[in-house]
């Protein structure tokens, strides 16, 4: 009994302890309370994020879908762009293809307004399409990353340069023109000065300098010393295009002595009876070929059409026609003659390029040489065929035109002359086309022993006295 609790005041303070050592249940209630809340709390804060993701969520669903709908969009402006830019650059194409079928329809015949004009327009749509492709660049530039910017910047300024660029080259090709006209006129320049002088030659020193404006006065008027440049011209293109002939009769395997002595049997019917031998040399056949050239060519020389009309202008108001020709030539001298049949097929030098390929090309001639009759089916329905074998008709024809046309333009008019077959040689009115050795000659004199064989060009005599001599084919006079 002792160890038992004897008293009240040991009771309470064994109650004491016993309620500071172990708390109160209701202490335990709030603390649990407490622990229960923070848990709440923690739960209900999980909620609540989960709400609000779950609040955010269609949002963020249609943010996503207005930047699909907005990238879409900007694919389709840049699809409308590209295609509008496909349009222009379709439309600029045909533009140009017009202005280029525009372009060969002036040629032919010669426009040379249209032709500007259809010039300009395929330059201008040719730049237009260099712009384009510049603005396709620019907008695959501008589609890519923005590293790229650099790029565009270089697209523009190309861009912006490129007409610059365009408008040099064509200055630096009116300066290459320039540049060949100036080479032309300082070889006129310098014929102008040789020809002067030659005329000069016997006269003393200080009479053969000729000032510069003496220099352009040949060519501004008619003169005997032009009228001799310009018969070089024609012995020139007579060469030229004799050559061609003859190279196409021995491509078509002609028989080139017989085709000579048919020619001279043409040359000598007025004089004496062909020969069974032909006096041309193996070589010389050219000869032959051109002295029948030159004689269709110069065959009506002294009528002031070539007999082509009735007209009598230089007999009935001389000087004017004499101005006429002269404006004639000056005009015509610096032309491409295929392009002034282009402009004007019919004119008087058309007709006459008419007669004269008719009269020097036979039909069975040209059927042997180009195996059909397609050029002489043109030149007999008005129009001049744009081929090698006419171009150097052309050129000879035009010679000759022009030469008739300063012959006229003189006052007096030169005379011409031709030497006949079996005549003796003179040296002050002719001049041998093949150089004869001196041992042919007698007593050492060129042309003793020696006659003429056939005429090869005409020779013509000036109102100064001088002598444009005629070319004539010599042979031995015992073996004429």
């Amino acid at each position: 009994m002792a160890n038992k609790v004897s008293n009240f005041s040991d009771l309470i303070q064994r109650v004491t302890a016993s309620c500071l050592l172990h708390p109160l249940s209701s202490n335990a209630h709030i603390s649990n309370a407490r622990d229960e809340s923070e848990d709440d709390d923690k739960y209900t804060t999980e909620d609540e994020e989960q709400e609000e993701e779950e609040e955010n969520t269609p949002y963020n669903v249609e943010t996503v879908e207005k930047f699909e709908v907005k990238k879409e969009d900007t694919k389709t402006e840049k699809v409308i762009e590209m295609e509008m830019l496909l349009g222009e650059v379709f439309d600029a194409v045909s533009a140009m293809k017009k202005a280029y079928v525009s372009l060969q329809e002036a040629h032919c015949p010669w426009d040379q307004d249209k032709m500007r004009v259809a010039d300009v327009a395929v330059v201008s749509e040719l730049r237009r399409l260099g712009v384009l492709r510049e603005r396709f660049r620019r907008n695959v530039v501008r589609s890519g990353s923005g590293r790229g910017d650099w790029r565009v910047g270089a697209a523009t300024l190309r861009e912006v340069v490129a007409p610059y660029e365009s408008a040099l080259d064509e200055l630096k090709q009116e300066v290459k023109t320039k540049e060949i006209e100036i080479d032309d006129l300082k070889e006129k320049l310098k014929m102008a000065t040789l020809v002067s002088s030659n005329s000069n030659g016997k006269k003393s020193k200080s009479k053969r300098r000729v000032s510069c404006s003496s220099q352009a006065q040949v060519n501004v008027l008619p003169a005997p010393d032009l009228f001799e440049a310009t018969v070089s011209s024609v012995k020139e293109a007579s060469k030229s295009f004799t050559s061609l002939l003859l190279s196409l009769m021995r491509s078509a395997h002609w028989d080139i002595a017989a085709a000579v002595r048919s020619i001279e049997a043409a040359s000598s019917n007025t004089t004496t009876t062909p020969t069974a031998d032909s006096i041309v040399g193996a070589n010389h056949a050219k000869y032959a070929l051109e002295s029948y050239v030159n004689r269709k060519m110069f065959q009506g020389f002294d009528h002031e059409t070539f007999y082509m009309d009735g007209s009598l202008s230089s007999l009935l108001q001389p000087d004017q026609h004499r101005r006429e020709c002269f404006t004639q030539y000056r005009d015509m001298k610096a032309m491409d003659p295929m392009e002034l049949l282009g402009i004007l097929p019919t004119c008087s030098f058309g007709n006459f390029c008419f007669k004269k390929y008719l009269a020097i090309v036979h039909p069975k001639m040209e059927e042997s040489l180009f195996g059909d009759l397609e050029q002489r089916r043109q030149v007999l329905a008005g129009n001049h065929p744009r081929s090698q074998f006419y171009g150097e008709f052309l050129a000879l024809a035009k010679a000759v035109w022009l030469l008739h046309l300063l012959a006229f333009s003189l006052d007096p008019p030169p005379s011409h002359f031709e030497a006949s077959n079996g005549s003796e040689f003179h040296p002050k009115y002719m001049e041998s086309v093949v150089k004869y050795s001196i041992s042919m000659g007698i007593g050492g004199r060129m042309g003793s022993g020696l006659v003429v064989g056939f005429p090869v060009s005409p020779g013509f005599k000036l109102g100064n006295g001088s002598v444009v001599k005629a070319r004539v084919y010599l042979v031995p006079k015992n073996g004429f």
